[in-house]
């Protein structure tokens, strides 16, 4: 498979889960916090999806176009190892983790930290959606909607 068409399943995957999960997420109270804000176009997906949540944006620096770009007292910048440590028990609805990078030494690293933070940062009931595997007690693994291929992302509900 190209890259091309690998990178397409893999958008089209994280907007199907997060399409699915959409009901899970309205019936939990709590912020939504987008791990990697990139582009920003995942947030101005959970935008649409989440109009009365408040969404909490990570990343080192940001780079999003301006108009997917979170109000300043909803954008974290720095390492999100780091600064996430601040929201654990924020009691969050829903946590998306698109920090991936492709290359498993890099990613072997993100996984040491990421699936307690994603957990720490959850309230109980509420729903984690990762482009990596979020290998965790607290994080039960839901299953993904028809037409996501096991593995290629990642959806769990916080126990």
């Amino acid at each position: 498979m190209s890259r091309l068409d690998s990178f397409i399943r893999r958008l089209t995957a994280q907007r199907d889960i997060l399409n699915s999960i959409r009901d899970l997420v309205k019936e939990t109270e709590g912020p939504v916090l987008e791990f990697g804000l990139g582009n920003g176009r995942t947030y101005d997906h959970l935008r649409e999806h989440f109009p009365t949540r408040r969404i909490i944006a990570f990343d080192r620096e940001v780079h999003s176009y301006s108009a997917s770009t979170p109000p300043a007292n909803d954008m974290v910048t720095g390492d999100i190892r780091e600064s996430g440590q601040a929201f654990i028990g924020i009691g969050a609805a829903l946590a998306h983790a698109d920090i991936g990078t492709g290359h498993d030494e890099i990613d072997a690293i993100t996984l040491t930290w990421l699936p307690q933070l994603v957990a720490g940062v959850l309230t109980s009931g509420g729903v984690a959606v990762s482009g990596l595997p979020l290998d965790w007690p607290e994080l039960e693994p839901l299953p993904l909607p028809d037409g996501v291929k096991e593995g290629r992302y990642f959806v769990y509900r916080r126990k």
